[in-house]
């Protein structure tokens, strides 16, 4: 059956039970359920809140929606309300039973497959409600319509209770709330970032709808709303943040009648300084990250609108046209279709099939941008100049390439000295450790497992290849050495099916200089031998912070973050001891564990606060608790008399900025610090640090008893063997706890991997039967392009913007 792309009548908008058409059960979903939703991993387990969300988004492209919002419960599941049509609700005429238990718990039951129903929808198999109630510990779905509220639940795709009317109601729309099954899954917990970028995406392609997109999630107090009129103009502009602008943002959208129907073709695009393409490509709203017949159509166009250009105004001499990899060079664009009964490969809906969609959109694009180069010619000379020097620079590389070529760095047959081969050849088996240091690699080299571990020093930095061409980045012996080793080539040449080994392990320092080094080494892997990343080849060693033993014993343990270390010092740390706050509240023993858990996430996530450089210490800033619970969120202080005022709400804030004169913040640039009559600080730490303080208002403990330099009474009081010992500060609190832990244990604190001898870093790091590491999973190319623009890029706002909201993020109460 067709869907049909046209200005509906009133007789066929209406979505009733007679647009369900019923084809079959749910049999098979549980038992292989990598067939609908992809894998059963975390990639699966947000497919199910793209699947409800993808719905609430349908109601919008077909104008009955504006408003949908995301909650992610505090109890593991999701909630998605949108204030559309209401899932209808009435009796099936043909099966007998509501509506909306059929959709939930049958296959292809869905609206979608009803012409009279949705024009558009990206839920073209209709299975993905079905699907997601089948893979759900428990589903519950409240239907706000005509004046009524209905209820119906479900567990793991069977009905748990019927449909039943809750009362009248005002609302209109759709809420559904569901649970991943744990046994299905071996994945939990939904991802803050990845599903805000998700909505994110979403807004810029329903920009132009008004559709408003709010996510909240329970257990941090974290809300976030996307709403973008400007659309994919607004997308472009966010996609090339970072990047010189070589033209403005070049946007048309058009209606192509088919016999089909009515397709919709919208493209927005913008050239950059940059010389990677990142091109984002859309069906119906869903991201086709494979791509598609659409995507052929717009690359196919370009070339040859690009090609015409030229020609027609002799840019270049004949035989000498940038290729269509050079056209696309430093190209940000956004290709969303609307297309009527699309044609996806599997549910995932990752690439679009539709034949007619190649033809469709290379019309569009070469129509518009054609006329686009004729109405503006001088955009036009600058794209072509950027494409010529795309060219250049891809002949330079490729002379590069063969020069190095000739001197055996990039023959699988030639191995650099430092390498310490494996024995093995079976790439199923075989695992390149690229170490940080000649002293680590040493260790590593012995204690290894000469069969199948191969090691690899490197000596300091890197060459930091995002703000390098390809002739530097060959000309880098540290590269040099790594291309050799892997054995597959580099750039445009690099093949990962050659790989010499199975598995590239990235080993460093749990240090601040080992965190930049393996980023540099991940900068250089996506931007030159991405293929090796997206076959999940590489890897991230993780070698323990500490090695603990109890007095007396041999056993012992690797502890690889603080976290864990706390977890295990916590029962001695509480041991016999009473902890007194100033207002009186006193806690002991047991009873003090989870406070002391709390105190210690509380100093964790304030630690960023240490020193006072954004004008509070974390003792002041826990303080100013109102009477609501909250804590503050900003503060304006003046230089002059250090007066300071506390602000609870981004509005209050944004007007108190507006009223101040000469007003410096960390994103500001009109004025420096150092000049500045009034210091404006946000307070990243507060959701954070808010959640662990209300666990210790609700136990009592007050922070409001801070008192201003003239008074030195103590915060806290810790008694324990008879003696009391009075502490001012939260982190020294928390310290005196991990030293009582500490007591009757000898912990080793391991500051690099040069301090292990080689038994310990093999039994640590490199034991496969023991060694914890993780893989580099690359989900959204694009975002990684932008997250790699940004932090090893030449613009330096963006990054510092990055760190001033991130910043509370990290710290290490060692330090």
């Amino acid at each position: 059956m067709q869907i049909k792309l046209i200005n509906m009548s009133e007789d066929n908008k209406e979505y009733s039970s007679s647009s369900i058409k019923f084809l079959k059960d749910l049999e098979g979903v549980r038992m292989r359920p990598a067939m609908y939703i992809g894998d059963t991993a975390e990639r699966g387990y947000h497919h199910l809140l793209w699947e409800v969300v993808d719905n609430s988004i349908d109601e919008a492209l077909a104008g009955h929606c504006d408003i949908v919002t995301v909650t992610l419960n505090s109890n593991g599941s999701a909630t998605v309300r949108d204030n559309g049509r209401g899932i209808p609700v009435e009796m099936h005429e043909e099966e007998g039973v509501p509506a909306v238990e059929l959709v939930m718990s049958k296959l292809h039951a869905g609206g979608k497959f009803d012409n009279d129903a949705y024009a558009v929808s990206g839920g073209l198999h209709g299975v993905g409600i079905s699907v997601v109630n089948a893979l759900s510990e428990s589903t519950v779905v409240n239907i706000y319509k005509d004046g009524v509220e209905h209820h119906i639940t479900f567990s793991r795709g069977v009905k748990e209770t019927d449909l039943k009317t809750i009362g009248d109601t005002t609302e209109q729309g759709t809420q559904v709330t569901f649970t991943p099954d744990t046994k299905i899954f071996s994945h939990s917990g939904f991802d803050w970032e990845l599903i805000c970028n998700r909505l994110r995406e979403m807004s810029y392609l329903m920009g132009t709808t008004g559709l408003r997109i709010i996510i909240d999630e329970e257990s941090t107090g974290r809300h976030e709303e996307f709403h973008h009129p400007e659309g994919l103009v607004a997308y472009i502009n966010d996609i090339s943040a970072g990047k010189e602008a070589i033209t403005e943002v070049i946007h048309f959208n058009k209606e192509v009648q088919h016999e089909k129907g009515k397709y919709g073709v919208e493209i927005a695009m913008r050239y950059t300084n940059d010389w990677h393409e990142g091109i984002y490509s859309f069906a119906n709203n869903i991201r086709t990250g494979e791509g598609g017949t659409h995507l052929t159509g717009f690359r196919t166009a370009l070339t040859r609108t690009f090609n015409t250009f030229v020609k027609s105004n002799n840019l270049v001499k004949k035989g000498e046209s940038p290729s269509g990899d050079d056209y696309r060079s430093g190209l940000y664009a956004v290709i969303s279709i609307k297309i009527p009964d699309p044609q996806f490969e599997g549910q995932t809906k990752s690439k679009l099939g539709s034949r007619e969609a190649t033809a469709i959109v290379d019309g569009v694009v070469t129509e518009c941008l054609g006329m686009y180069l004729e109405e503006n010619p001088e955009p036009g000379r600058l794209i072509i100049r950027k494409a010529m020097l795309a060219r250049d620079a891809r002949d330079a590389a490729r002379k590069q390439r063969d020069l190095v070529r000739r001197k055996g760095v990039l023959s699988s047959g030639s191995l650099p000295g430092k390498l310490a081969d494996c024995q093995s050849k079976d790439t199923t088996l075989t695992e390149l450790y690229i170490v940080e240091g000649d002293s680590a690699g040493g260790s590593a080299k012995t204690g290894r497992d000469r069969r199948y571990q191969a090691i690899l020093p490197l000596k300091g930095k890197i060459l930091n290849v995002e703000k390098n061409n390809a002739n530097r980045i060959l000309a880098n012996q540290e590269l040099q050495t790594m291309i050799q080793a892997i054995g597959a080539g580099v750039g445009e040449d690099f093949d990962h099916k050659k790989c010499r080994y199975g598995k590239i392990i990235i080993m460093t320092d749990a240090d601040v200089d080992g965190s930049h080094i393996r980023t540099l080494i991940l900068t250089f892997f996506f931007r030159q031998m991405k293929p090796m990343i997206e076959a999940g080849q590489v890897y991230v060693a993780c070698p323990p912070l500490y090695r603990i033993n109890k007095k007396g014993s041999k056993a012992y343990q690797y502890i690889h973050d603080d976290d864990h270390l706390r977890e295990m010092l916590k029962e001695q740390s509480v041991a016999d001891t009473t902890l007194t706050f100033a207002n009186g509240a006193k806690f002991k023993n047991n009873d003090l564990e989870p406070i002391l858990d709390a105190l210690q996430r509380l100093a964790q996530c304030t630690h960023s606060l240490k020193g006072g450089s954004r004008g509070v210490v974390a003792e002041e800033y826990l303080a100013q608790v109102n009477e609501n619970g909250e804590l503050p969120m900003s503060m304006i202080q003046h230089v002059d008399s250090g007066k300071k005022v506390f602000y609870y709400n981004v509005t209050d804030f944004h007007t108190a900025q507006d009223e101040y004169q000469n007003i410096w913040s960390l994103t500001s640039t009109e004025v420096t610090r150092d000049q500045a009559d009034y210091l404006a600080f946000q307070f990243n730490e507060k959701q954070a640090a808010q959640r662990h303080l209300a666990i210790l208002i609700e136990g009592g403990v007050s922070f409001t008893t801070v008192l201003d330099d003239s008074n030195t009474s103590a915060l806290f009081t810790l008694e324990r063997d008879g003696e009391a010992v009075s502490y001012h500060k939260l982190i020294e609190l928390v310290a005196a706890f991990r030293d009582f832990g500490m007591k009757g244990v000898e912990v080793q604190r391991y500051k690099g991997l040069g301090e292990m001898n080689p038994d310990q870093l093999w039994e640590s790091t490199m034991d496969p039967e023991l060694r914890f590491m993780k893989r580099v999973i690359l989900d959204d190319v694009l975002e990684a392009d932008k997250t790699f623009t940004m932090l090893m890029g030449d613009e330096t706002a963006p990054r510092r913007e990055y760190i001033a909201a991130h910043a509370h993020e990290v710290g290490d109460l060692d330090v």
